[in-house]
């Protein structure tokens, strides 16, 4: 792309020409405001007004972020677990080939196991968050620790009401740690 100042009318458009030359301007008569092309706003533009006084992602955005960040934990957990499982399930005997299978298939085979797993609280953790805004009308660390209580029922839920009462306790209380920690990091670390 071609320097912009080259075309301007500034001082370096006079400094430029050499004498019984000057330089040709393609845009001169089309008046074109090349300098607002650069010109980019600092703060993040929104196509909506309604969208710039919200402080909080909305349900879709947050259902995408929990899910991913859930499959892609789970997915680094899994792999490096299947990864120590690979490499203490190898026999004297095993040539090296064989040893990189067994060490792959153990690291795939974890990894989408607990990928899933964590995706899919994730998906149950964002949905219940999202729902209990909706239902409250505030966004307050009560809807985040209600929805990993949930959360952690739910996942539970098909293996009985005292697996799922203590998989809910265990989901808020994580939920509950997270957030404390989050206002202590808020207060304490300048942004």
């Amino acid at each position: 792309m071609a320097d912009p100042r080259i075309f301007g009318r500034g001082e370096d458009s006079d400094r430029r020409q050499e004498p019984g030359r000057r330089l040709y301007n393609p845009y001169k008569d089309l008046e074109i405001p090349y300098r607002a092309i650069y010109d980019l706003p600092t703060s993040p533009e929104f196509l909506f007004q309604e969208e710039s006084t919200a402080q909080r992602r909305s349900w879709g955005e947050n259902l995408t972020f929990y899910t991913g960040i859930g499959y892609l934990g789970g997915a680094a957990i899994g792999a490096s677990l299947g990864l120590y499982k690979g490499v203490n399930a190898a026999e004297a005997g095993d040539t090296a080939k064989l040893r990189v299978n067994r060490i792959l298939n153990s690291s795939g085979q974890e990894g989408r196991r607990m990928g899933n797993r964590l995706g899919v609280i994730g998906l149950l953790y964002a949905g219940m968050e999202s729902g209990m805004v909706a239902a409250r009308d505030t966004d307050d660390w009560i809807n985040s620790v209600i929805a990993g209580l949930g959360t952690g029922a739910l996942y539970k839920a098909a293996n009985g009401p005292r697996s799922a009462a203590i998989a809910g306790a265990i989901g808020g209380l994580m939920v509950g740690v997270a957030m404390a920690g989050k206002q202590v990091l808020k207060r304490h670390v300048p942004i």
